[in-house]
């Protein structure tokens, strides 16, 4: 098999174009070509007046290593790399013998999920804990919030429940993180195995949407209850039982409590609890296990109409059925020092209540499969730095500082909503003109619960501000129109990442907890769906080679 990229085809190409490109590449007749697989699919929109399709593609052919010998490196024609999973070993014949060998994950969204299946995979038989709700009656929890039929739920709402924070986003399916054994291909076709669109394989840039995720995720607990593996939901883990250390030597989880009181023996533990699992950062500072500071930005939710967005990136072409509503990515160095991105950008979709504890307000961003609601959002942040955090820390250096930084915001932005979880909105030109807005323009905000005008400069920290009102016009420059005078600023983002991580050594392993495997995301190793598949799937191995070390060690 040779993998071709960079295979440049026009917008509007004819059905036989990519065979015929790929016959000009390899330079061979037709009946040369056995067969020919996508792999890739992206759009190159650098110049609008020509945008091109990039293809990669995976072909078999007639006499492939005389061929790739005469061809070399040349062309963009490789030998195609194999993607298939292999497990790292399997779990020994009626595992588990003893109850305290059983692996734990907690936390069901993509991090834990994928740390279970793993597991369930390789006859583990994992036992897998949620603080949150399923995501039926979570969804009906969450939408009513939004809705104002139902009150808020501080255990099952857009960040705590069955599918994690990524269900009620727009389900972004990639990722920048290095991945050389392919990781990332095994969590997308478990996905597309568990009611994903086949689509995700082959696209740039996949998403799934987040009625769709609801479907996956369902699918995902029924693969692993398949195996043998347990979820239980309404299962807030609120300590790790430690045995006593000696002198510099680590401490051994040996089990741990919930809510309810329950306690259980538990010697393996995958840690995968989300950004916003505050309490449980807290928790763990408190019995001693390792945390530090980890950098994480703060900012807005701009929205703009959609069609503005798609003219801006695509020209004349915008509406192209190839081409779907436009996406955009930012980036603005400011001469204070901070940088300001674009984060998390989710076209034709709509902002949403994002807050996990009550009496705050944070945005987020959510889109379905089809994308084809009016407006287009996106975070717009601004990196943290030190000086932020000075006026939260306890003490010198305190791990928990950025915390402090978070429900600061969000408390103010209750407030300055009308303490109804309604969010502080203005509009774009009043925000430029450091005057407080009084009503919202043409473009109406999209967040559930509902806005209400307001200053943000008076919000945010002073320096975060500067840097935003710097970055807007020079994005216009990037993107015409971005500067529309009723584009709508809400407030406030602050879970752009967690602001903790949980170091851990090169087996995964806590830095002074044996048998603790920290994941994903909220504990600092994860930036996504993608992300944090791929390090469940890191932690599973970790969590497997450990026990069965454990199990091949003479009692």
């Amino acid at each position: 098999m040779l993998r071709l990229s960079e295979l440049k085809l026009p917008l509007d190409h004819g059905k036989e174009a990519l065979q015929e490109a790929v016959l000009k590449r390899l330079r061979i007749p037709p009946d040369r070509l056995l067969g020919q697989t996508l792999v890739k699919r992206s759009v190159d929109a650098r110049r609008r007046d020509r945008i091109q399709l990039i293809y990669s593609v995976d072909v078999q052919v007639k006499g492939e290593a005389a061929l790739l010998r005469r061809i070399g490196n040349k062309g963009r024609v490789r030998s195609a790399p194999d993607t298939r999973y292999r497990s790292v070993g399997q779990a020994p014949d009626g595992f588990p013998l003893d109850p305290v060998e059983r692996p734990v994950v907690v936390g069901a969204g993509p991090c834990g999920y994928f740390a279970a299946l793993l597991l369930a995979q390789m006859g583990f038989r994992p036992l897998l804990l949620e603080r949150g709700e399923s995501v039926k009656q979570r969804t009906l929890q969450t939408f009513g919030f939004w809705r104002g039929t139902s009150p808020f739920n501080p255990e099952s709402n857009a960040q705590f429940g069955e599918g994690g924070a990524g269900t009620f986003s727009d389900g972004k399916l990639y990722s920048q993180v290095s991945d050389p054994e392919h990781y990332g291909r095994k969590v997308l076709e478990e996905l597309v195995a568990c009611g994903a669109s086949e689509e995700i394989l082959t696209l740039h840039r996949p998403h799934i949407g987040t009625f769709k995720l609801a479907t996956v995720v369902r699918g995902l607990r029924a693969r692993i209850e398949a195996l043998g593996g347990e979820v239980r939901f309404n299962s807030r883990v609120t300590r790790l039982q430690l045995s006593a250390s000696r002198g510099e030597k680590p401490h051994q989880l040996d089990g741990l409590v919930l809510a309810d009181g329950t306690e259980m023996s538990c010697r393996h533990l995958v840690l995968a609890p989300g950004h916003s699992a505050r309490d449980c950062f807290e928790m763990l500072e408190e019995i001693g296990v390792q945390l530090q500071r980890k950098p994480f930005s703060v900012g807005v939710r701009i929205e703009h109409p959609q069609h503005l967005i798609d003219h801006a990136r695509w020209g004349e072409a915008a509406g192209h059925p190839r081409l779907g509503p436009a996406e955009y990515k930012l980036v603005h160095h400011a001469e204070n020092g901070r940088c300001v991105y674009s984060f998390c950008m989710c076209p034709g979709g709509f902002v949403v209540g994002a807050t996990s504890e009550e009496g705050r307000v944070v945005t987020n961003g959510m889109s379905q499969h089809s994308r084809n609601e009016r407006n287009a959002n996106s975070g717009l942040v601004v990196a943290v730095d030190a000086d932020d955090l000075v006026p939260f820390e306890r003490f010198p250096g305190d791990s928990l500082a950025g915390i402090g930084l978070q429900r600061d915001l969000e408390e103010r932005a209750f407030l300055m909503g009308g303490s109804s979880y309604a969010a502080p909105a203005q509009r774009l030109e009043d925000f430029l003109a450091c005057r407080p807005s009084t009503r919202l323009g043409t473009i109406a905000a999209s967040y559930q619960p509902g806005v209400h005008p307001a200053d943000l400069a008076a919000l945010l920290p002073t320096s975060i501000v500067e840097a935003l009102r710097e970055a807007l016009p020079a994005f216009a420059r990037k993107l015409k129109g971005y500067d529309h005078a009723d584009a709508v600023l809400t407030g406030v983002e602050t879970r752009t990442s967690s602001p903790v991580r949980i170091p851990r050594d090169e087996a995964l392993e806590s830095l002074n907890v044996k048998g603790l495997v920290p994941a994903g995301e909220g504990a600092g190793y994860a930036g996504g769906i993608l992300s944090a598949g791929i390090d469940g799937i890191r932690a599973a191995e970790a969590l497997a080679i450990q026990i069965l070390g454990s199990k091949s060690k003479p009692d």
